[in-house]
């Protein structure tokens, strides 16, 4: 993909499927700036990506916190002159808050702080970095779904919840800002094996079967890697898939095409 000259802003880009997302859109050509609260793992992968011989910058940003956001899109327009590229993958999942995520449980506080990271966080860089992609002649948004857009999950309320309106937030963008000429699509992961998923499971009473048990419920008989989901994105984002706007892409291994494990196909 010849992402070249363009200028992306990651958030939550200091690790996981952020930092391959980063990494992968600055091997192609890529500017990037990396927001996240974690400073010192954002700033390792800024030196990965120059060392590499591309160009990044780090930005601190919670992207709950107006102030940040804004500061996080005026950090990129005034370091590399612009942005072109907007990936909104911050997130978190109930089960990262609180111990008891199921509805009798689980506090507001908790429930409110996931909606506020994964749905508007990604409103509020929308609206900050929107003045800067209508500059741009090869604008695009890219929202994180997830599986969880589609279906729901056993004690993840919030984040089901703000992953579906994720869904219908792209589709909405996409129509509101086509008078810019700028796309808005979402990726939607499952069973890809990244440091959030991995938290997950290591607080299963046995998190080696509860990660095999997973990998079942995937066509494809094995976790998927953060640098796949981050060429997805970066496909997105490129001229490439100029025709692609107000969709939600599955990349799951083939977990949404049925309802079973692979335990029943022998």
């Amino acid at each position: 993909m010849d992402l070249d000259g363009l200028i992306f802003v990651v958030t939550g880009g200091s690790s996981g499927i952020g930092a391959a997302t980063a990494e992968a859109a600055a091997e192609s050509g890529a500017k990037v700036v990396i927001g996240s609260r974690d400073g010192e793992r954002g700033n390792a992968v800024v030196r990965k990506i120059e060392a590499g011989g591309g160009k990044a910058s780090f930005q601190p940003c919670d992207v709950t916190v107006e102030e940040d956001v804004r500061a996080l899109m005026d950090a990129a327009a005034e370091g590399f002159g612009g942005i072109d590229v907007l990936v909104c993958n911050a997130g978190v999942t109930d089960r990262a808050l609180a111990d008891a995520s199921d509805l009798e449980h689980m506090d507001v506080e908790s429930f409110r702080r996931v909606l506020d990271v994964n749905l508007v966080g990604s409103w509020l860089c929308a609206k900050y970095a929107l003045p800067y992609l209508k500059e741009s002649d090869n604008a695009s948004i890219v929202m994180a779904g997830s599986s969880a857009s589609f279906l729901g999950s056993n004690g993840l309320g919030a984040y089901c919840s703000a992953k579906a309106a994720l869904s219908v937030l792209t589709k909405e963008l996409a129509v509101e800002l086509s008078q810019y000429g700028i796309r808005v699509n979402c990726y939607c992961p499952h069973t890809i094996r990244t440091p959030m998923l991995e938290g997950l499971f290591a607080k299963a009473p046995d998190p080696e079967a509860a990660m095999a048990k997973h990998v079942k419920t995937a066509l494809v008989r094995r976790f998927g890697t953060p640098r796949e989901v981050g060429q997805l994105i970066c496909f997105l984002a490129s001229a490439d898939a100029a025709y692609i706007n107000g969709v939600s892409i599955p990349i799951d291994g083939g977990t949404l095409a049925w309802r079973g494990t692979v335990d029943q196909l022998g």
